[in-house]
């Protein structure tokens, strides 16, 4: 028997012996395919090896795409964030931009009125000034006397000084008496309805906020007669106001009339002006050249005594 008979039958014998060992049938697929010729494990692994190579090909080939990926959010975040870093910049250079304020007029010249609150830089759409708010704005306290808001024959209707909201002000009406002290009324609100009376009254309305006085007004009421002769008076002198105006209008006009026929007719009154200037010039010459005949005859006479007495001198020796 050759090398390689006894080789087989060995194996053979040592494969029976193993499946005698391992038992039952279900178990000697395992076993088989554990115990295999080693010519059929070196096909095995050299297709488990071609196998293992395509798959890693495979995800070489998938990892390089996403390496690309890597690269390309790389740059565009590098290309992000100067851009980034430009906005936070220019969003820091706003925040910090010196804003200049400006203050409209009051609208009261006394107590409490509002005002305009202007931005002079960093207007937005590049305006050179805008409006921000408005706020509240105190003058003097006392507005001295006032006028009603609505009056006739028979009532007047009087307002304290306020702004918007009404009810935000605490408001105290007084009587006012002369060399007394004034009466407090019971009315509470910012205005009051007043009858008349027999003789004038006077009213006086503080307003206050938070328990601070911040304006202060009076009020006249007239009796009905003292107000029909008012209203009498007055229509007077509207009449001498209409009067004085319409002159005035007519004088202008005329001043406005001559200067354009002046400016019209230069020539003319250039020339007419020259003739006059010259007239008076030579009349002017005519009373110096007078003037100085008159005087040399008043001298004449003192000098014909002292020619005689020449004479007479003369004479004498």
């Amino acid at each position: 028997m050759s090398p390689g008979g006894a080789g087989c039958c060995a194996g053979l014998l040592l494969t029976l012996g193993g499946l005698l060992l391992a038992g039952p049938p279900s178990a000697w697929g395992t076993n088989v395919t554990a115990i295999q010729d080693p010519g059929l494990g070196g096909a095995d692994g050299e297709a488990e090896g071609e196998a293992e190579g395509e798959n890693e090909s495979e995800n070489e080939g998938e990892e390089e795409p996403e390496n690309y990926t890597g690269e390309a959010e790389t740059e565009t975040e590098t290309e992000t964030a100067p851009r980034a870093e430009a906005q936070q910049d220019a969003e820091v250079s706003n925040s910090t931009a010196v804003k200049e304020v400006e203050f409209g007029m009051c609208t009261v010249t006394c107590g409490v009125g509002i005002r305009e609150v202007i931005l002079t830089n960093g207007c937005p759409g590049g305006e050179s000034k805008c409006i921000v708010r408005v706020e509240e704005c105190h003058g003097p306290v006392d507005c001295g006397w006032g006028k009603p808001v609505s009056e006739s024959l028979e009532s007047a209707k009087l307002a304290c000084v306020h702004t918007s909201p009404v009810n935000r002000f605490k408001y105290v009406w007084k009587l006012l008496r002369p060399n007394q002290q004034p009466i407090i009324l019971a009315n509470d609100s910012a205005i009051l309805d007043v009858h008349r009376e027999i003789q004038p009254l006077a009213f006086e309305c503080d307003t206050f906020d938070n328990n601070d006085i911040v304006a202060s007004i009076k009020f006249t009421i007239y009796t009905t007669n003292e107000l029909q002769m008012k209203r009498s008076r007055q229509p007077d002198t509207d009449a001498v106001l209409i009067f004085v105006l319409t002159i005035g209008v007519v004088l202008c006009i005329f001043v406005i009339f001559v200067l354009i026929f002046i400016i019209i007719n230069w020539a003319v009154v250039k020339a007419i002006w020259g003739q006059k200037v010259a007239a008076a010039e030579i009349h002017s010459e005519l009373s110096s050249m007078r003037y100085k005949d008159s005087t040399s005859f008043d001298q004449s006479p003192t000098e014909i005594p002292g020619r005689e007495d020449d004479a007479l001198s003369e004479w004498n020796e």
